[in-house]
């Protein structure tokens, strides 16, 4: 039902982008002024949820009304009250929650005989969108009984919410498909606009890369088209350096079940190499059994690190191995090594919509600012990298921030930067 609203025309929605970003923006300019540092994640949560609620259902939060938090250093008249964020706190919760139960597999329920962890969380979501649905359905309900007949087909004016009524009557799938496309597309989103603002502030070399492209093809002020993004190369690389560096989804799980395309009904047989571990295709041995209704795990984190598929400085954040010859030698001859989308025919519905709505961003922030860095005096104490993380391998020991995950991966605490506004464009 949800594929045929994410055409070409609905997910390069730069109008939408365009007020939603010019909001987010301009909110920590005045910030930044007063002296203070800001949280790039909350601004990237802010944005991509007005962003995604508009065009879910046509109805905005209006997260960023609630106005950005201070430092955890000064005392302020707390906003915490303002819907928009109670709506935005019980999101995360329960994202939290759903997230501790796949600790348990099957046997979570008996950790909550009598309640469940995500009640009191749901409440709160459901009282924003329940009179959503119910105001949808009512309307269906309306036209239908006119008599005349009820088109089906996508409407230009059409949000996904208008669009799924006409195909079910089901409340409870209505809210759960829409919650399900909301994190997908709101929690995803600010994932990689936070993390690759972080990469940029400690890569100032490819930061300052980045800003000569937006500005050699956008200007410093103009809002940049879908024809801007395509020629904008380096912008798409650093966005897939971030989602290799720090990527959004953890882990995907798919299935061996009855239906799949298997060499012998309800099975999969893997490839599976001499020396252990899954093999390219080039490299098949003997194959692995998988039976009907097995789940198999596999680490999108772990592969976007391995020096075999990405070669011996696989751990850098480095854009340009989406432009030079390592593109060729690595990422083509095995496209599925980079599965920040996953593949196939159940990749991510909102994959281009995703680089939209992030690239939109990036390129509106650095037109706004000329230079970022971190701040780790604002930075929480408790969510900085601890002293033992230095000289650790891996990422581990360059990492300024602590990351977690619940559903997907986020920053404790925030990361907190300063910006320098470009003179030519400091109004």
């Amino acid at each position: 039902m949800t594929r045929p609203f994410f055409s070409k025309e609905r997910i390069s929605h730069f109008e939408l982008f365009g007020r939603k970003a010019d909001n987010a923006i301009g909110q920590p300019k005045a910030r930044l002024r007063e002296g203070y540092a800001v949280d790039i994640q909350d601004i990237a949560s802010r944005y991509t949820l007005d962003s995604a609620t508009e065009f879910l259902f046509g109805q905005n939060v209006n997260s960023l009304s609630a106005g950005l938090p201070y430092p955890y250093t000064v005392p302020e008249a707390s906003s915490g009250s303002h819907p928009a964020n109670e709506f935005a706190r019980a999101f995360g919760k329960a994202q939290h929650e759903a997230a501790y139960r796949f600790r348990f597999g099957l046997e979570w329920p008996l950790l909550e005989p009598f309640r469940h962890r995500t009640q009191d969380s749901m409440d709160i979501v459901r009282a924003f969108l329940d009179p959503i649905l119910t105001e949808a359905l009512d309307k269906k309900r309306e036209a239908a009984n006119t008599g005349l007949p009820q088109d089906k087909e996508l409407k230009d004016e059409d949000t996904l919410l208008d669009y799924l009524v006409r195909h079910t009557d089901d409340h409870t799938l209505l809210r759960d498909e829409i919650l399900n496309i909301m994190i997908a597309g709101r929690d995803t989103t600010a994932t990689t606009i936070t993390f690759a603002v972080y990469m940029l502030a400690k890569h100032p070399k490819a930061l300052a890369k980045l800003r000569a492209e937006i500005l050699s093809k956008v200007g410093s002020s103009r809002s940049p088209t879908f024809e801007d993004l395509r020629e904008m190369k380096y912008l798409r690389a650093v966005i897939n350096g971030k989602l290799t560096a720090h990527t959004v989804l953890f882990d995907f799980d798919p299935c061996a079940n009855r239906n799949a395309a298997t060499l012998s009904c309800g099975t999969i047989q893997l490839p599976y190499h001499s020396q252990g571990g899954l093999a390219s295709v080039k490299d098949w041995r003997e194959p692995y059994y998988v039976p009907p209704n097995t789940m198999v795990q596999y680490s999108v984190w772990m592969m976007h690190r391995r020096t075999d598929l990405w070669g011996p400085d696989a751990l850098e954040f480095d854009p340009d191995r989406f432009l030079d010859a390592r593109l060729a030698k690595y990422l083509t001859p095995n496209p599925f090594i980079f599965l920040p989308f996953n593949a196939g025919p159940r990749i991510c519905l909102g994959q281009q919509f995703a680089y939209h709505e992030s690239s939109f961003f990036l390129v509106r922030l650095l037109q706004a600012f000329a230079d970022i860095e971190l701040a780790p005096d604002s930075q929480p104490p408790e969510s900085r990298a601890p002293a033992e993380w230095a000289g650790a391998p891996g990422r581990k020991g360059r990492e300024a921030i602590q990351p977690k995950a619940h559903l997907t991966l986020y920053a404790q605490d925030g990361i907190w930067i300063k910006m320098q506004e470009d003179a030519s464009n400091s109004a």
